[in-house]
Formats: structure tokens, sequence, C-alpha cells
């Protein structure tokens, strides 16, 4: 599965490049080019939320068949017009926007599953892993479209990269791909997506990977969405020498794959991430300065290792906080931040290039990645803990007369006798009990204190339904039951008194 995903990654980027490179022939404004990035990206700042639920909730295998074919279907056709010499701009985007349309709601499935095929020991590595694959096709597969397109033309690049999808249909055709856990009755999709969105509200590490990744994403696109202007127009060079361009950015993948392993172990998350901007924002600035191609080539090796680097912390440090009932979910929310960003700065710094050149474009992008590097002060980066976020379900509680499955608002309290020498204690423990209650389904939390017996505290939040009750108890990890166990140990007795409130109702009158 890794080698199917590689390839299809690899052809993706291939298509990218034939396509920025087509359209460069085809007009010689710079916003259109930057254009093609915002059209393969664009689909998944619209579509990946709702991917990602289905995600979760749909058969994986078959939504991932359904996907890979359309896309296929749609290279074919974009490979089979321009080989006919029948493209136009409008025609070359609107294809490329469908073409991510099928990557949008296969996303979010194909990065979360990779993980899961190994023991849970080894999944913090699969991740960096599966990071690595995108991120080292993202600089392989535009050196290898370059070199195609210089050999032969965009149609070819374009077929190249249909026939990347067969290798995907017929991994996913015959691979095991483990069940889901299910709790409870089968979600609905927008209640599906709005606890997903509680789940991110609710996690701070994760709130800050995406401000983090927001900081490094927007201004770093401005280097894959210029380079064909400036390797074309700035540095005088036809396609073969474009290739050549974009096979610096392959060495330097190659050799930050190689390298983040021990990179990581020895510097730690928040020092490789200030060293990558910092290495990048350092090549964006003599791409935008120098007028040779050699120096442009060397730089880029530099781009490409710092762009690997910094994209796989970002993926691993991501996914290794997410709990398995809302991977897909949970992981399209970090895919629009990364690929919403690449649409929108890729739009932007078009819109720079083509008022005040591609120079000043540059300029500006190391710039605002430099500003990024204060972040660091304030943000820190997450380091992904597994033993964490293992299931750890809480039993349902045995009830006289149990609810049914629609009754709701159910609203739960929870007293706690707290010792009162351990007061601070127990205050300290509720932002994280909060956190924990939001995550798996709350809607409304609040602690409250007993005027009349100041030791009593009294701990209620708000779920939407009894099964969306049910489903909480089942979404517990690790770190909501030491939430839950750090404020019970400030209590006297040691124990919580629970109580479920549901709607009251006046009964049905009994014929006599």
């Amino acid at each position: 599965m890794w080698a199917a995903q590689f390839g299809s990654n690899v052809g993706s980027w291939m298509q990218t490049v034939g396509a920025q490179w087509l359209m460069s022939s085809l007009t010689v404004a710079a916003a259109p080019v930057a254009l093609i990035q915002t059209a393969s990206s664009l689909p998944v700042l619209l579509f990946a939320l709702l991917a990602g639920v289905l995600g979760d909730l749909l058969d994986r295998r078959r939504l991932i068949l359904a996907c890979q074919t359309a896309m296929l279907a749609a290279s074919v056709c974009l490979a089979g017009l321009t080989l006919a010499g029948r493209v136009t701009p409008v025609v070359l985007l609107a294809l490329i926007f469908a073409i991510g349309v099928g990557n949008a709601f296969a996303a979010p499935v194909w990065q979360t599953l990779q993980p899961e095929l190994v023991p849970s020991g080894e999944r913090p590595d699969a991740i960096a892993l599966g990071a690595v694959n995108q991120n080292l096709a993202r600089a392989v597969g535009p050196a290898l479209g370059g070199a195609l397109l210089a050999a032969v033309n965009a149609g070819a690049v374009f077929l190249a990269n249909a026939v990347s999808f067969l290798g995907v249909l017929a991994v996913v055709a015959r691979a095991r791909i483990p069940d889901r856990p299910h709790h409870g009755s089968p979600e609905h999709v927008v209640g599906a997506m709005r606890a997903g969105g509680r789940f991110i509200l609710a996690s701070g590490d994760l709130r800050v990977l995406l401000i983090r990744a927001t900081l490094f994403i927007v201004p770093a696109s401005a280097v894959w969405a210029l380079l064909p202007v400036l390797a074309r127009r700035n540095l005088g060079l036809g396609s073969a020498g474009y290739g050549l361009l974009l096979g610096g950015v392959g060495i330097g993948a190659i050799i930050g794959a190689t390298l983040l392993p021990v990179a990581r172990r020895r510097l730690g998350p928040d020092r490789l991430l200030a060293a990558s901007t910092g290495l990048l924002c350092a090549a964006t600035l003599v791409l935008g300065l120098t007028a040779s191609a050699w120096i442009a080539g060397a730089s880029l090796v530099g781009a490409g290792l710092a762009w690997i680097c910094a994209l796989a912390l970002f993926n691993s440090s991501f996914q290794g906080g997410l709990p398995g009932w809302v991977k897909s979910r949970a992981l399209a929310y970090y895919l629009v931040v990364f690929q919403g960003g690449m649409a929108l700065g890729s739009a932007a710094f078009g819109g720079v290039a083509g008022a005040a050149g591609v120079k000043p474009a540059l300029l500006a992008s190391a710039g605002l990645l430099a500003a990024g590097l204060l972040a660091a002060a304030v943000l820190r980066l997450p380091s992904p803990d597994a033993g964490r976020i293992v299931p750890a379900e809480l039993p349902m509680p045995e009830l006289d007369a149990e609810p049914s499955s629609d009754d709701g608002p159910v609203f739960v309290t929870v007293g706690y006798e707290v010792d009162l020498a351990r007061e601070e204690e127990f205050f300290n423990a509720l932002p994280a009990l909060r956190a924990a209650r939001r995550r798996t389904g709350a809607i409304q939390w609040r602690a409250m204190r007993d005027a009349a017996s100041p030791h009593s505290f009294l701990e209620t939040y708000v779920v939407a339904d009894w099964t969306e009750h049910e489903r909480q108890h089942g979404r517990m990890t690790r770190t909501d039951h030491d939430a839950l166990d750090a404020a019970t140990a400030a209590t006297t007795t040691g124990r919580r008194v629970v109580h479920h409130l549901t709607p009251a109702s006046r009964p049905t009158s009994r014929s006599q």
C-alpha cells in the first residue's frame, strides 16, 4: 500500500508540473499559472470536512475505490484532450479541479489507514513514514514530470498520472482493511461533522499545530506556485531546465527523508521546525534575488529538504493526537489548513507576481516565513504520545429505566465531595476534565459549587441525546480517564455521584 500510494502521489505531482508548464504556454499571464495549484488544492478546502466524516462512517475500501476510479477517468480525459490539442486554460483548470475533488474525498481515509496496518507501538513511525511518502513524492514527482515533459509533452505526463491510479485500485481491492470501532447506532453526517469540530476545538495541542501549519504553508506556497514562471521568464529556461530545477527539489527531499529520524531525535520538534522554516526562508530569498539557474537549483535542494521535514513533523504530530473514532474527520481539518493554505497562498502570491513581478512575490514570501519563526517562542509543538490516545471505554451506568436512543438533551451531573485541603488540586484538574467532556461529545459544560456546602462541587454537562452519550462513553481515551481520575483523587471519598437527567414527559394514560 505504501508503494501504491507513493506511485499515485508521484503521478499527481507530475500532473501538477505538466499542467503548470502547459498553462504557461497557453497564456503569458502569471496568475493563471499560479491558479493551477489553487484548482488542485481548493477542492480539499471545500469538501475535506465532509470527506473526513464519510471516511469515519462509510466502508473505507469502497470510498477509496470510487474516488480513484473518478480521478482515473478525469486524468484520461485530460490526457486525451491535451494530446489532441483541444485544451484551453478554462478546460485545464476545470479538469484539474475535478481530479482535486476525488483527492479531497480520498485523502482523509488514505492518510489515516496506513498507521492502522502496523502494531500500536509502531504507529508513530508509520505516521511519519506516511508523511515522508506524501512529501517525498511532492519532490520526486515534479522532477520526473519535468523530465518526461522535456522528453515528450504534457499529454504524456497526464497519461502517466492516469496509469498511477491503476496501482492503487489493484492494491486496495485486495488489501485487508481493518474495521473501525463504532459505539451505538451509526452517526448522522451533520452530527458526526459537529463531533469532529468539537474534538478539534477542545484539543489545545491540535489547535497549536493548525496555527503553526498555517503560518508555514501559506508563505511556502509561493515557491511551488511561481517556480514555472521563475524558470521560464526570470531564468530563461526551457522544459529541460525546469526539470533540472525540480530535480534539485527531489534531491533535497531525499536528503530530508533520510535525515529526518535522526534530526527529530536530536533537535526535537520545535527546533527542527524552526530550522526547516529558516532554511526555506533563505532558499526563497535566494530564488527572489538570483539570476543564475545554478544558484536557484542549489537553493531548491535546501527548499526540498526544509519542506519535507516541516510537513512530516506537522502530519505525524497531528495524527499522533487522534483516537480512532475521529481520525478521518479530524485529519480533514489539517488537510483543509494544508491544501487551503496552498490554494489561497498560491492565488495571493500569483496576484502579487502578476501585479509587481515574481521577485517581489518571492521576497514577500521570505518575509512572512521569517515572521512565522516568532510563533515558535509562544506556540510550542506537542510531542505525539500514542499511549495517551489508547481507547479506555467508560462503562455505561445500570439504570432502572433505560432512556430511549433519541431521548435528549441529556443533562449529566457529577458530584464531588472535595477535601478542602486539596481544593487547589481539584481546580487544577478541571480544565483537562472540561476538555475531555467536550472532546467526547458534550455541547455544554460547567463546574458549580454548592453555596450551602463549600466542599460540595457539581460538574454539569449536556449531550445531544442518549445515543450520543453512549458514544461519549465509548470515545474515552487514557488521557480522558486521567483527567477524570485527577478530579476524583481530590475528593474525601474517592468516588463520584453521577445523575443522568432527560426531558420530563407526562405519562401516558392507562385504561382501567
